[in-house]
């Protein structure tokens, strides 16, 4: 390697480690800020570990609001609502992958153009139809828009779509159906992707706050985002800001593991689907 390029690499090195401290400085005031105590946070001089580490934001924070009901309420949502959406896609994903049928290349580009709509914009029809249909403030009605999604039925698309003919044909003369292909041939191929899929929508879910915000008015129904809403409602003063981080530690943090956890099936997921595109 030439001095210039050993100057280029090692300037490239610096810069990605400047982005990723600027990146992670949120994270971690968010961390140090839930343990302080609540007069720690506007002292004069910043402190960038707490003094003395402390729980009582936490326990504070289920008493002001019923955060263990809104825990149970989004892990509810965002798996039952997974657990759905796995069910429709990987149909959806089969059929534009490996079957032929009348206007299949049409349906499919109006199924992508669907990722350019902002879902903001079918906010009020929604509202509508949930209304009408007598659903609203439950969980069924923060779910049932998003019950497909275009964002799967892509990424498994592809993924089936790679699957070898010739390995089809195979395990048709062995007398394999096409249901008993996909379930159990073709599936547990896309392993890796699913985990993408799975990643994607847990997260997403998991962190919106506006749809479930206009459907629903009660404890029993309310997610993670929308008692984060509350909270910061019903703290005042000082004590507030050492409350709001502690509960949005408690909101990030399960995401935060998953994606540790899952990110390599999370990467390879996306460069394969592009490649295979």
């Amino acid at each position: 390697m030439t001095k210039r390029g050993r100057t280029t690499k090692w300037v490239s090195i610096a810069l990605m480690i400047v982005f990723a401290v600027i990146l992670a400085f949120p994270l971690y005031w968010i961390v140090v800020t839930a343990f302080k105590e609540p007069t720690e946070v506007f002292s004069m001089i910043p402190k960038w570990l707490p003094e003395k580490w402390t729980l009582d934001n936490f326990k504070e924070v289920f008493n002001i609001i019923p955060f263990g009901r809104y825990y149970f309420n989004t892990i509810l949502y965002a798996f039952g609502l997974l657990a759905v959406q796995l069910v429709t896609v990987t149909l959806a994903a089969y059929a534009f992958a490996r079957m032929e049928f009348r206007f299949k290349k049409i349906l499919f580009m109006i199924l992508l153009v669907q990722l350019m709509i902002a879902p903001q914009t079918l906010i009020v029809p929604n509202y509508l139809t949930i209304s009408n249909m007598g659903l609203l403030d439950t969980k069924t009605a923060i779910a049932l828009p998003y019950v497909a999604s275009a964002i799967g039925v892509f990424l498994l698309r592809q993924g089936f779509a790679a699957i070898p003919r010739e390995l089809e044909e195979a395990a048709t003369i062995d007398g394999c159906g096409t249901f008993r292909f996909m379930i159990s041939i073709a599936i547990p191929l896309l392993k890796p992707t699913y985990l993408a899929f799975t990643l994607i929508s847990v997260t997403y879910h998991w962190n919106e706050f506006f749809w479930p915000l206009i459907v629903t008015d009660s404890v029993k129904a309310r997610t993670l985002t929308v008692g984060l809403a509350m909270l910061a409602e019903a703290s005042e003063s000082a004590a507030a800001w050492t409350l709001l981080m502690a509960a949005t530690l408690l909101v990030i943090l399960p995401l935060i593991v998953f994606f540790a956890i899952f990110q390599k099936a999370f990467i390879s997921s996306f460069m394969q689907s592009g490649m295979k595109g």
